[in-house]
């Protein structure tokens, strides 16, 4: 059985893209820009993991993590967003949050290691390992 990621971030765009890659890595992936429909599927169909956008149109990114958290705690969250932190803020308060944090800039090799991390499926030895803080 494929493992499920669910993907929140209000960008069609990266949405696409990521469910493309990481569908053809293997994964079922769905993905949503609307916080309701969210946290519907959330209930519904639990995904193994979810990646999460901080700024959205529809709401605020770090109520959302409050929210998934609330309703799926054991759920580990891939904070992967186009805002910036210092190294500190990640380390000392994001990853308090999160299981991880990259920043968009990250390839989608990155991400695809941090995903397989994340969900305790092997990586390939060559794939460069980065850290939480997005290999920063």
């Amino acid at each position: 059985m494929k493992k499920y990621i669910l993907l929140f971030d209000d960008e069609p765009d990266i949405r696409e893209l990521l469910i493309e890659d990481l569908s053809d890595q293997g994964y079922r992936v769905s993905g949503t820009g609307d916080p309701d429909e969210c946290k519907r599927i959330l209930e519904e169909d639990p995904p193994a993991l979810m990646i999460m956008d901080l700024q959205v149109e529809e709401g605020d990114g770090f109520t959302m993590i409050h929210e998934v958290k609330k309703l799926a705690p054991h759920i580990p969250i891939l904070l992967l967003t186009g805002v910036l932190f210092d190294k500190e803020v990640v380390h000392e308060t994001i990853l308090k949050t999160v299981a991880a944090y990259l920043d968009k800039t990250a390839s989608l090799k990155e991400i695809l290691v941090v995903v397989k991390r994340l969900l305790g499926d092997p990586v390939h030895p060559s794939a460069s390992l980065v850290n939480d803080s997005g290999g920063q």
